[in-house]
């Protein structure tokens, strides 16, 4: 071979190794890109998933602290308060009547107080219904079967048929919620 091949075929593989060195530098260099990358993925990997379980522990804790709200709500509500002031304001209002029916007796001066603490008991009663928005149900006129429970029909010369006669016992609404219905008397006839 004559020396100029020689120097061809040695410059070749002189070309050819530097190639693979510089290929192998490169490759070398692409992988520590990848590793790299892949190192940050993962790590924001991880942070994403951590915000995420912390998001749903948030959320979770939220949704407890909402159910159990409510249900103190539905437990506590002022409704339960209300219907439990109905008896006692009815029995003081009997014994108001019956103190009424029974002036005639000696101790008047005794039953007059017992009126005037009767009637200032039901003042209060009345001053907390007007707090929480409770209002006795309106027994003139007509009757109205949503508020209005009808327990006789009696004939009277001085109503219209189907008109409220007399009020047995009286209805409360918590605001537009009939807590308990007025129990009348209604015209036939």
């Amino acid at each position: 071979m004559s020396e100029e091949k020689k120097e061809e075929i040695q410059t070749e593989e002189v070309l050819e190794n530097e190639t693979e060195v510089l290929v192998e530098e490169e490759v070398s260099a692409v992988e520590e890109t990848i590793e790299s990358v892949k190192a940050d993925l993962e790590a924001k990997l991880k942070e994403a998933e951590d915000k995420y379980l912390r998001v749903h522990a948030d959320f979770e804790n939220i949704k407890k602290r909402l159910e159990k709200e409510k249900y103190n709500a539905i437990d506590y509500a002022s409704e339960k308060f209300a219907k439990d002031l109905l008896s006692p304001i009815d029995s003081l209002e009997m014994a108001l009547a019956a103190e009424e029916a029974a002036s005639d007796l000696s101790s008047d001066e005794l039953l007059a107080k017992l009126k005037e603490g009767v009637e200032l008991t039901i003042k209060n009663f009345y001053t907390a219904f007007e707090k929480h928005d409770i209002t006795v149900v309106e027994t003139d006129g007509e009757f109205d079967p949503n508020f209005h429970d009808a327990v006789m029909q009696i004939p009277s010369p001085d109503h219209e048929d189907g008109h409220i006669v007399q009020r047995l016992q009286k209805g409360y609404k918590l605001k537009d919620r009939l807590l308990r219905p007025a129990m009348v008397s209604i015209c036939k006839k």
